[in-house]
């Protein structure tokens, strides 16, 4: 191993944990949370505000629609998380008011911990599906606003990951000169910093190319498509320097469950723009 960086050694000079508030840990990464969906409240009100015609939406319908959504995420995220990931999945689902308990057998707070992007991802949409018929709300106008809003959320929601040492990278080869520059020493190994890489092409270069094909595309659900592609190729391409859960491993060419499931998307999101065409047709 090289001659380490203070940047290298971050996490053994790094505490996670920001302050205890009546004697419970306050994580970063709860503070991250809490900005990431701030980030994507306020942006979705500056666009409504900011181009009126395009999302004809009140503050009122949106500040509902942000609760549902946010209760969807956090029970599709959990409940993703214990179906697809956990390896004790069974006893969760066997006893599922174990599924949100933040404290561990021996009633230390630890926090809920595993979250899932796909299992966040259904929650949401179910969530929106159920308000967008309870409401009488346009679904894919709801759906093209959240294109906009959410990405740059997720900036902070990696860094949450990152600051929360978990979700951590790749051993960097000894012949990546680049790799070993940015590269985080994690139980003696080298390497990537794959959380703030996914801030970077889930956060900035998605919304750089949703809010590009905004000028571009007028039909409704047209964005949430250019959305789950984008996102789906750039989740795809940053898991090349993400590890695998251990749990999990690799499949059918060497893909994680985070590249395949982010393939489902994308033909999912190629699937949507199919029907929005024929029905601008």
């Amino acid at each position: 191993m090289p001659q380490l960086s203070q940047w290298n050694e971050i996490y053994t000079h790094f505490n996670p944990i920001a302050f205890h508030l009546f004697g419970l840990p306050i994580h970063w990464y709860g503070i991250a949370y809490v900005l990431s969906l701030l980030t994507a409240l306020y942006m979705a009100k500056y666009f409504i505000k900011s181009d009126p015609k395009r999302f004809p939406i009140t503050t009122k319908n949106l500040d509902s629609y942000f609760i549902w959504v946010e209760i969807g995420v956090i029970l599709g995220a959990r409940i993703g998380y214990i179906v697809i990931y956990e390896p004790n999945s069974w006893y969760y689902l066997s006893h599922p008011w174990q599924i949100f308990n933040p404290f561990d057998a021996q009633g230390a707070f630890i926090g809920i911990r595993g979250m899932s992007y796909h299992g966040a991802l259904v929650g949401f949409l179910i969530a929106s599906i159920i308000f967008a018929y309870k409401k009488h709300q346009n679904f894919l106008l709801y759906m093209d606003l959240v294109a906009l809003s959410v990405p740059l959320g997720y900036v902070f929601g990696r860094v949450g990951n990152f600051l929360n040492q978990e979700l951590y990278g790749r051993v960097i080869p000894s012949d990546d000169a680049w790799g070993q520059k940015i590269g985080i020493v994690v139980d003696g190994a080298l390497r990537y910093p794959s959380q703030l890489i996914e801030a970077f092409l889930e956060g900035v270069v998605v919304f750089v190319v949703v809010w590009g094909a905004k000028k571009i595309f007028r039909a409704q659900g047209a964005l949430i498509v250019v959305y789950g592609i984008a996102y789906g190729l750039m989740r795809f391409l940053a898991e090349f320097w993400r590890e695998p859960d251990p749990q999990m491993g690799y499949y059918v060419f060497s893909l994680s469950m985070g590249q395949i499931l982010s393939l489902v998307m994308i033909g999912f999101s190629l699937g949507l723009w199919a029907f929005i065409w024929r029905k601008s047709k």
